[in-house]
């Protein structure tokens, strides 16, 4: 099954998908938009474009695992998705996420005016590899 793996942000929002083995993680798009219920139409365009089975979203937990006002934010951000989409939308922990993109980029000497359009994309991506990580070991 493919799976959909968004990194929502309030004007950037990165977008990843699995191959129907579950195996690898690639980015998609970066998507800027403003608008929530546009952005939620977009997504749920793209999942039926990619065949997604499941769609992931980036649950940003606090480091001592509560929610904040961000995650609350995304919840009802996946709620609106899950409206528009006839397949199980799901939270997953993107703690450190965001910074683990950064390291990356750095590692890899993307600068600029690109590194700002990728770091979402991979963000999203970092995000499903640790889904389906999880899924990978704890299948029955």
């Amino acid at each position: 099954m493919r799976i959909l793996a968004v990194d929502y942000g309030d004007a950037r929002t990165g977008i990843a998908v699995s191959d129907n083995s579950e195996m690898l993680a690639s980015p998609v798009c970066t998507i800027t938009e403003y608008h929530a219920d546009r952005l939620a139409q977009k997504i749920a365009d793209i999942a039926k474009e990619q065949n997604a089975g499941e769609i992931i979203v980036g649950l940003p937990l606090n480091m001592d695992g509560s929610r904040g006002g961000r995650a609350q934010k995304c919840e009802e951000f996946a709620a609106m998705i899950g409206e528009l989409v006839d397949v199980e939308v799901k939270m997953w922990d993107e703690r450190s996420t965001t910074v683990t993109a950064h390291r990356f980029l750095n590692e890899t000497n993307v600068r600029g005016k690109k590194r700002k359009a990728v770091v979402d994309t991979v963000a999203a991506t970092i995000i499903l590899e640790s889904y389906l990580s999880y899924r990978s070991k704890h299948r029955e």
